[in-house]
């Protein structure tokens, strides 16, 4: 963007963006150590998680200010209002981005409290990482602007869904197959899905980042691949 004349306005817009920024970089961090506090069992590090959920909810608070801010003194129009009401979008996702990797936290602290299960949590890990690559492509989309790598990411969701119904036909199995493994399966069962809706979030981001490089929204449905609940 070109820059403004009043100089204060490219100001509150780095501001917005870099609070944004901020956040992409924490809510992409909590998700790498929530994975990693599963996988280990290290309840040191899930209870790091859970404290670190409040900086992203005060950087969230932040941003909104900001937005307010920026509409109420500059009134901005046209690629100013894009970038603004896109920024505080974004900021949402990435609060319940942050939020579900909280939550995967707080399972991973009760499965703790239980002897090494049969179902390996390698497969989980294996999702983590692919959300973690997906949300990863999309925040540099949104940071350059690139359109091509926002509908390329976008297009992607349907590689999370694919393996997230495999997922979780393999621990509905589990269950069936021995009714010891019923409780910790069920807790897998949520810390996937909460893995998958991070996913979604991170294809809204994907959305955004395609509309403020363009001015408009990705046409055709978004594309799923999720079959769980036919299982």
């Amino acid at each position: 963007m070109e820059p403004h004349i009043v100089k204060s306005f490219d100001e509150a817009l780095n501001v917005l963006h870099q609070q944004v920024s901020r956040m992409g970089a924490l809510a992409e961090h909590q998700l790498t150590l929530a994975i990693e506090a599963l996988v280990s069992r290290n309840d040191d590090l899930a209870h790091k998680i859970i404290q670190a959920d409040a900086e992203i909810d005060a950087l969230e608070a932040s941003a909104n200010e900001q937005v307010l801010r920026v509409l109420a003194l500059r009134a901005p129009v046209a690629d100013d209002l894009r970038v603004v009401i896109t920024a505080l979008k974004v900021a949402g996702d990435l609060e319940r981005i942050a939020d579900y990797a909280a939550n995967i936290a707080k399972r991973a602290l009760v499965l703790n409290t239980q002897p090494v299960i049969l179902p390996s949590v390698r497969p989980l890990q294996t999702l983590g990482k692919l959300v973690l690559s997906l949300l990863s492509e999309i925040l540099t989309a949104y940071e350059e602007p690139n359109p091509e790598k926002a509908l390329a990411a976008w297009k992607r969701d349907q590689e999370v869904d694919a393996q997230y119904s495999s997922l979780f036909r393999e621990l509905l199995t589990y269950m069936m197959e021995d009714p010891r493994n019923i409780t910790p399966c069920s807790h897998l069962l949520f810390i996937a899905k909460n893995i998958e809706r991070i996913g979604d979030h991170a294809t809204n981001i994907a959305e955004m980042a395609y509309f403020l490089a363009t001015g408009n929204s990705i046409e055709g449905v978004r594309p799923k691949n999720d079959t769980s609940t036919k299982a």
